[in-house]
């Protein structure tokens, strides 16, 4: 088969196509013909050689795919058949014809989705959901605070956070991501970061209140305006370092305010928490998709023999929505 390998830490032009030994199912595992699979943000930081696969997983950089069961190895106990269309959580692997992935972490594909279009859910849905509803336990009514309005997860994130009943404030750098940001995704409130001071801006057009649950990307760059935009008893769920790993945390600000900050990794979680994370969004999510009140977004996609075109694009910032790679 075709996958692609990191020659190197550094830009786009370190990734290459080779020819691989195509895997073999083991036990608990299901093996899946790759139609499609999507980019992240840490595939870009393994790129980079800052985000190495955990212990055990594929060199091959991609956390989530879309195709069809192929096989299956021994002790398959969840009810799949040859010929399936799923999609599937990875530590590691998605950038190629075929993996094999423990069946726990595997979905089909939710009703009326496409097969390349489902390649843009399983990362996002499994963060989105696991952080906004099971860590920080987003209620109707609260307000939550996106940063990265038009990515991936910030897109998802909008639409989840609306359809659970949140009243949504988002994060974005240009005028005309603002603009998609209300207009396209029904963010309530929709901030230009590169020329308002958030926390400010949030309390302006929120009635004075900050955020209940703030969902970041950011990491170092953001901590110590995330905890003054937290409200009393908020819950500042970091997700991503794109801006850093170490800053200077207020305790007495988050004493005042009764607040918390939380620190979570997908990538790396037991199969068990995956498994309990994707049946969760199976339940939870793909309604939610299948009736239309989220809309999977897909912006733009590449054959496997341009992925260093693809990684530039997703590196320039301009997409709305999920970049794909078609095997």
């Amino acid at each position: 088969m075709k996958a692609v390998y990191i020659s190197e830490p550094g830009g786009p032009e370190v990734l290459e196509v080779r020819e691989a030994d195509a895997p073999v199912p083991g036990p608990g595992e299901v093996l899946i013909d790759v139609v499609a699979a999507g980019l992240n943000r840490a595939d870009v930081q393994q790129r980079r050689g800052f985000y190495p696969p955990p212990p055990g997983a594929s060199e091959i950089p991609g956390l989530e795919v879309s195709g069809r069961i192929a096989g299956f190895g021994p002790g398959v106990t969840k009810a799949f058949s040859v010929g399936d269309k799923v999609v599937a959580l990875l530590a590691g692997g998605g950038y190629a014809q075929q993996v094999a992935v423990r069946a726990e972490q595997v979905l089909r594909v939710p009703e009326g989705v496409d097969l390349v279009t489902a390649a843009s859910l399983p990362e996002v849905s499994a963060t989105v959901y696991s952080n906004l509803v099971m860590t920080a336990q987003l209620q109707p009514g609260e307000t939550v605070l996106i940063h990265g309005a038009t990515g991936g997860i910030g897109t998802m994130a909008i639409q989840l956070a609306k359809a659970f009943g949140a009243r949504v404030a988002t994060t974005a750098g240009t005028d005309e991501k603002v603009s998609t940001a209300k207009a396209f995704l029904g963010a309530d409130i929709a901030i230009n970061y590169a020329e308002e001071d958030f926390p400010e801006s949030l309390r302006r057009q929120n009635g004075g209140k900050g955020a209940d649950v703030i969902l970041d990307v950011v990491g170092a760059k953001y901590l110590s305006q995330n905890v003054d935009a937290l409200a009393d008893y908020g819950r500042l769920v970091v997700i991503g370092l794109q801006g850093g790993t170490k800053g200077e945390l207020d305790l007495g600000q988050l004493l005042k305010k009764r607040a918390a900050v939380v620190a979570t990794a997908l990538r790396p979680r037991p199969v068990e928490e995956k498994g309990a994370i994707m049946n969760a969004v199976r339940d939870a999510v793909w309604p939610l998709i299948s009736d239309g009140r989220i809309r999977p977004l897909v912006a733009r996609t590449f054959p496997l023999d341009q992925v260093q075109e693809a990684h530039r694009y997703f590196d320039s910032g301009d997409h709305v929505g999920k970049v794909l790679l078609l095997m």
